[in-house]
This record gives structure tokens, sequence and C-alpha cells, in this order.
């Protein structure tokens, strides 16, 4: 069994700029499916990418509706195996999909 060394975390944002973890997953298939179908569409997420028991800063943060640079900087993960091409391309289309923005 392979130990994941990356982790995404969902917060939901409310206009107010507060935030609310809503899940933490090892996967991109989980965060598809667990992480993105449980938030209620057309809410304002924030998807951090992080290493498990570490203090330096997330690896990647990504804000809705846009996930500016999400698909540039996954590029270095598929390069080093951490996520396939195909699950970064449909996390990219679930997001654009649920805030409706033209891949």
């Amino acid at each position: 069994m392979m130990f994941r060394r990356l982790y995404w975390v969902v917060e939901e944002v409310e206009k107010s700029g507060n935030s609310q973890v809503s899940g933490v997953y090892t996967s991109i298939f989980d965060l598809i499916k667990h992480g993105l179908g449980c938030v209620d569409e057309g809410n304002e997420i924030r998807l951090t990418l992080t290493k498990l028991d570490s203090n330096k800063p997330p690896l990647g943060v990504w804000t809705s509706p846009r996930f500016e640079g999400l698909e540039t900087e996954l590029e270095e993960y598929v390069r080093t195996d951490e996520f396939t091409a195909e699950q970064c391309k449909s996390l990219s289309d679930e997001l654009h999909r649920m805030y409706q923005v033209p891949v």
C-alpha cells in the first residue's frame, strides 16, 4: 500500500472571508467525488495542496471561480508521478464545470 504524501484541503469561503475546512483528501478521485461533490455549487472554495506533517507553506493554493494556475502548477506533480495527467484533467474539468468557467 502506497502512503500518500500530499493532501488536498477543501475550504468553503464565506462572503465575509471566513472559511471552514470541509474535508481533507488523499486522492484527486476522492477530492472530486467527496470533496467537491459535497460543496453547494456556486459556493466559493479554496483548494490547498500540502504535505502531511510539515511546517512549510502549502505546495499550492487555488481559489474559485477560476483556480488560476492550477493546471500549470500540477504539471510538476505529474512529472514526479504524484498524480496522472488524466487525474489532473478530471479535476480541472470538474472545477470548470462547477463554476461554469470555460476550459
